[in-house]
């Protein structure tokens, strides 16, 4: 009798299993819509990718849940960074990589490092452009390697165009002062009342002073020149080996599962070919196309990370 009614509770637990399996084994992913973090206010840059991003998956039916954007600013980066991150192993939430996603970490401001995220996919590149008046007298980067001295700007103690500086300073072997402004607008403002010398600036920043005629630019940071401005040369072509670029890029809470990670690396590769991608983004803030799967972005990011480890130790900012 007893080992009747074992088997009899067997066979129930046996087909309770299989009634339970398929609901979780074919249960199709995403089954509810999507949490980007933005670590930053509405309006920025990274609020605009974000945006973006999730716009034209949307308007292409590429997944069938929606976006929820989540603005987290507070500390650099760090309040929403750090959001993302406690969320380990979560396939439903994202967020974009920014400067403060390398730079907060370093500067001990932050309980999140790049390890506790999975990189995803870049789906575009931000180059910088260097830009001096119209009237300046450097006409070349031959003509600054001249200089005994020159001045820049930059906003924030450690940024993009502070690592730049520090590259031309050691390339032309010139001694490169750079200045601490509140914002980008300010920089302009110091190169145009020739209160600084040059100022790196994304090609969306440079474009209009250009066309205005008030600025002239001498140098892409990217390693090839940029389809936005073709007749300005690299730094490379030039005889400089300075090549920077910030990839705009996704990552999710560390954990994820691979299939996961390939579900959304086929997503944004999808994005960052669409003609809504370059009409919505490319072209609007001249960025340059460029798409790199999970592998190659996890590489970048750390290659990244390594330049920022090694300005910061030479500038006494960290040990």
């Amino acid at each position: 009798m007893n080992i009747s009614i074992a088997a009899r509770l067997a066979t129930a637990c046996a087909a309770l299993a299989l009634l339970s399996a398929p609901a979780s084994a074919n249960a199709e992913y995403p089954e509810k819509n999507i949490r980007m973090i933005i670590p930053f206010g509405a309006g920025g840059g990274s609020d605009v990718l974000a945006r973006t991003i999730g716009s034209v998956i949307k308007d292409l039916k590429l997944v069938p849940v929606d976006f929820m954007y989540e603005n987290l600013p507070g500390s650099s980066g760090a309040r929403g960074y750090k959001e993302a991150s406690r969320r380990k192993g979560d396939p439903y939430t994202m967020a974009t990589v920014s400067v403060s996603f390398f730079t907060t970490p370093l500067l001990g401001r932050a309980p999140f490092k790049q390890d506790d995220f999975t990189p995803i996919a870049a789906i575009s590149m931000s180059p910088y452009v260097l830009a001096v008046k119209s009237d300046s007298p450097y006409q070349s980067l031959k003509d600054m390697a001249q200089s005994k001295r020159l001045t820049t700007g930059t906003v924030g103690v450690v940024s993009d165009a502070r690592l730049l500086a520090d590259m031309v300073s050691k390339q032309m072997k010139v001694k490169v002062d750079v200045v601490p402004f509140d914002g980008e607008g300010e920089i302009t403002t110091g190169v145009l009342g020739k209160h600084i010398d040059f100022m790196f600036g994304n090609p969306s920043e440079i474009m209009p002073q250009i066309e205005a005629g008030t600025m002239r630019a001498l140098a892409v940071s990217a390693g090839q020149r940029l389809s936005s401005m073709p007749d300005v040369p690299t730094f490379k072509e030039q005889g400089y080996d300075i090549e920077h670029t910030m990839l705009r890029s996704v990552v999710m809470p560390k954990g994820v599962k691979p299939e996961v990670v390939a579900y959304w690396e086929n997503v944004l590769r999808k994005v960052a070919e669409s003609k809504e991608w370059k009409e919505r983004y490319l072209d609007r803030y001249k960025d340059e196309p460029r798409y790199e799967d999970a592998k190659q972005t996890a590489a970048l990011i750390q290659q990244t990370n390594q330049r920022y480890v090694a300005i910061m130790k030479e500038l006494d900012i960290i040990k």
